[in-house]
């Protein structure tokens, strides 16, 4: 039976395609900030990486949220625990982990960009993010995981845009730390679903399964044209083509998380043919599933 790693029970992360990577640094959002990869790690025992300079390709930004662990950058060892936060610079050779008696649990995300420099300024240096009255801790955790759920649901222009629109607000509010602390908490009162946002919802409920345009319109209460015109409109994918991402994104979490074989992924998140399987997701994710398994995130 297939097992999750040791140590790692929890973990949630995203990777983003290196094709969507590349078409949406070529826009005007994109060339100032994007995101590749973003998740969460709790009590992230015997995590550890080391980078030489040639592969620390994207800025690294870790959030610790409870635990320590430490970070290694030009030859001098920093000590990290809860609520503090650190960049790492890119091109600069580095290593990091847990500490072993009392793992971190850590918010984490590579990020570059024009722009990327600018935030990750005066971060080299853990930064302390003091528990206090009005320190709006909390609404940091919630902007930093509606960033990684909107990227969850798929990687149309729609959520790129808004992912790295929440994620100039996301450094902003560590950059500028006393002025978001001394800004008035934002009204969080939840929106009705669209009809787009619910047929995401039903692809997501249903991301194991084969499911047809009709189902999908039945449950949002369009007929299939309309339905898939303005998806389309929306998403810039159709119906079917978004599922198929959400379900390689699914597999991806397999692939990371699990010891599973490649085939035993394909038929989990609705694919007979593991051969289809394996076509389909190099061509999404520009590498083959055994090459992504292989590289290091986090």
């Amino acid at each position: 039976m297939a097992k999750i790693r040791d140590g790692f029970m929890g973990e949630r992360a995203v990777v983003l395609p290196i094709p969507i990577i590349e078409d949406f640094r070529k826009t005007d959002l994109g060339s100032l900030l994007y995101i590749t990869d973003i998740g969460f790690y709790p009590k992230a025992s015997f995590h550890f990486r080391k980078r030489k300079k040639e592969e620390a390709s994207q800025y690294i930004l870790i959030y610790v949220i409870e635990g320590e662990g430490w970070f290694e950058l030009e030859n001098q060892r920093q000590k990290v625990s809860a609520s503090q936060v650190f960049v790492l610079p890119k091109e600069k050779a580095h290593s990091y982990g847990s500490d072993l008696n009392n793992p971190w649990t850590i918010y984490w995300c590579h990020f570059d960009g024009g722009k990327a420099a600018f935030f990750a300024e005066g971060l080299q240096k853990p930064l302390l993010i003091p528990a206090e009255k009005d320190s709006r801790i909390e609404y940091q955790f919630k902007l930093f995981e509606e960033i990684f759920s909107t990227l969850k649901n798929g990687f149309n222009k729609e959520n790129l845009e808004f992912s790295i629109t929440a994620f100039f607000y996301f450094l902003g509010s560590l950059k500028y730390l006393g002025t978001f602390r001394a800004g008035t908490s934002v009204n969080e009162e939840e929106q009705q679903l669209d009809m787009v946002d619910n047929a995401i919802h039903y692809m997501r409920e249903n991301v194991r399964k084969r499911i047809t345009l009709k189902q999908v319109a039945d449950y949002v209460g369009f007929s299939t044209s309309h339905f898939s015109a303005k998806f389309q409109e929306k998403t810039g994918y159709s119906p079917l083509n978004y599922h198929i991402h959400l379900k390689i994104q699914e597999a991806c979490h397999y692939l990371d998380f699990s010891d599973m074989k490649i085939n035993q992924i394909s038929m989990l998140v609705g694919f007979d043919d593991p051969f289809y399987f394996t076509r389909l997701f190099g061509k999404t994710m520009g590498s083959s599933p055994s090459d992504y398994r292989k590289k290091e995130k986090g």
